[in-house]
């Protein structure tokens, strides 16, 4: 059921992502009274799922959802439609209208697409707000990972800042590492400050273990379960862990410690129980899962921030979380280029973007996860590529600072070209989960 829902997820939110793109590009034809043919959501090679015609312009739903697509009269798109570009020109084709009026048919998906992330961004924080945990409230410190423990960081260590900066919101700190090249951590062990270098060569770890960190927080029981060890012993929900073996520990790091250290042994817990404290001993199996749930809901431990916003308000901050994600998507892009890093292992396809979206329907995190996807798409989309919406801009400003325009023949050629590019880009995107999938 899990898969279900994050799939429909992902697929109703591509479906409104490419209709609007391409909507874009059709509102700018239409003004400029450029005829359009095709209006397809997804691609549709030799049949189409549904399709009808309503003036010029026919519409349907292809079976291959790699994209949509516009076919506009007079333009070398991915239709390739060869016999079309021998005829004179008509008044009604791309091919006959200024340039300045094709650099705003080229540029309508580009537009829609950054500008409904910012709407999105906008109404997302003025129906819900910004929740989140800030740094300086996980006031028991940090759980680390093995590689955090191998940097030199240990449990309960407060964060103090990266690079000097302070960091408000804790899900910021490993993005703020990963993209702005810090090259050391600042925290707090012991009521001392101690400063923790990382090195760029664990960065193309950090990029597959972006986790590093998480909030301490101590063990409580949420439930137990049945025919278990714990079970057994007389563990009860909302037991609060004191110690283990004699010696005080609260926290879940600990808890799982010394279960992974007892494996067939005995392990004497003390729990505080309706403000009563009792002794348990509990036989750990050799699989190490005595049967217990802990509570990992943050809010029963944590300050979670909640910073509202009337509707005047959420515009600018829409504006402003829309620039910075479109910013942070840049420069993860970035470290793909840097051989490094190995981020280009970390390029995933569809099933890496379905993924994304939570197990449950939460339209809190699916429209927030659409804005990001918007901005990715205005972006991939304005990239210099032959066969992408950035390709056909750059020819068209060469057409304009220079009054020459690009041969018929020479714009088909860039267009297979940047066909392959990107067919290849894609299989080596998709591949990757595959690959993924197996490890």
């Amino acid at each position: 059921m899990e898969i279900l829902v994050k799939a429909g997820q992902f697929f109703l939110s591509l479906s409104i992502l490419i209709v609007l793109h391409e909507f874009g590009h059709f509102a700018f034809a239409k003004l400029f009274k450029t005829r359009v043919e095709k209006f397809y959501l997804f691609f549709n090679p030799w049949f189409s799922l549904f399709k009808f015609k309503k003036g010029d312009t026919e519409y349907g739903m292809g079976w291959l959802p790699l994209g949509g697509y516009v076919k506009i009269s007079g333009m070398i798109d991915e239709s390739m439609d060869k016999e079309q570009m021998k005829q004179p020109a008509q008044p009604w084709e791309f091919r006959a209208k200024p340039a300045w009026q094709r650099m705003l048919i080229m540029a309508g998906g580009v537009m829609v697409n950054f500008v409904l992330a910012l709407f999105i961004y906008s109404m997302v924080l003025y129906t819900w707000g910004d929740q989140y945990l800030a740094t300086r409230d996980v006031k028991y410190g940090v759980t680390c990972d093995s590689l955090a423990l191998e940097l030199g960081f240990r449990n309960g260590d407060k964060i103090i800042s990266v690079d000097g900066r302070e960091v408000e919101k804790f899900h910021q700190i490993v993005p703020e590492l990963l993209l702005e090249d810090a090259g050391w951590i600042m925290v707090e062990r012991n009521g001392e400050q101690l400063k923790i270098d990382i090195p760029d060569t664990v960065i193309h770890r950090l990029i597959k273990t972006p986790l590093l960190f998480a909030p301490r927080t101590p063990f409580v029981v949420e439930a137990v379960v049945e025919g278990s060890a714990a079970e057994r012993a007389g563990v009860k929900p909302l037991d609060s862990l004191v110690a283990i073996n004699g010696v005080r520990a609260i926290f879940f790091d600990e808890f799982r410690s010394a279960i992974s250290q007892s494996k067939g042994d005995t392990v004497s817990f003390a729990v505080v129980r309706s403000g009563q404290q009792v002794e348990l001993s509990v036989v750990v199996p050799e699989t190490g899962q005595i049967g217990v749930y802990t509570m990992r809901n943050w809010a029963r431990y944590f300050n979670i921030r909640n910073q509202e916003y009337s509707f005047v308000e959420a515009i600018p901050a829409g504006i402003d979380r829309g620039v910075s994600t479109l910013s942070g998507y840049v420069k993860q892009l970035r470290l793909i280029f840097k051989p490094g890093t190995k981020a280009y292992e970390s390029v995933g396809g569809f099933i890496t973007i379905g993924s994304i979206f939570p197990g449950t329907w939460n339209w809190r995190d699916f429209w927030s996860l659409t804005a990001f996807l918007s901005i990715v798409l205005a972006f991939m989309n304005f990239l210099p590529i032959p066969a992408l919406d950035g390709g056909h801009f750059v020819f068209l400003v060469y057409e304009m600072v220079t009054g020459r325009k690009p041969s018929d023949k020479f714009l088909e050629y860039v267009q297979i070209a940047g066909m392959i590019i990107l067919f290849s880009l894609l299989i080596f995107a998709n591949l990757n989960d595959v690959i993924k999938l197996f490890r």
